[in-house]
């Protein structure tokens, strides 16, 4: 069921229209993660942008139980993405991976939007 002042956009993969796209290793990260958490169904992952960082923005990641009125509301491979309006204006076809390597596991942001970013990708400007 949709709720009121929600845009919903169902993809498996994203769109150039959403604000955001995961890659699938990211998908199968979320999923745990919410299953690790107790999460009840509804639930999702939050993608904002936040002042701070050594760039000016930066990324924030969360699950949430439920979307606010002003989140559009993306199904990403069976995951649920919230994005605020005010965040989506500087997320614009960013894709959200996740990467686990030598030097540590994490979410990567690539930005199209991003003009600098630091050497930890997790601030940027634009």
């Amino acid at each position: 069921m949709e709720q009121a002042g929600h845009e919903h956009v169902t993809d498996p993969t994203g769109s150039a229209d959403a604000a955001v796209s995961l890659s699938p290793t990211a998908v199968a990260r979320v999923k745990v993660l919410l299953a690790r958490e107790g999460r009840a169904d509804g639930a999702g992952l939050r993608v904002s942008v936040v002042g701070g960082g050594c760039s000016g923005m930066q990324y924030s990641l969360g699950l949430e139980d439920a979307p606010t009125a002003d989140d559009q509301v993306l199904e990403i491979g069976g995951v649920r993405v919230f994005v605020d309006s005010a965040s989506a204006v500087y997320l614009g076809g960013t894709v959200v991976d996740y990467v686990d390597g030598l030097h540590g596991a994490g979410f990567k942001f690539v930005n199209p939007n991003a003009q600098r970013t630091c050497g930890c990708g997790s601030s940027f400007a634009v």
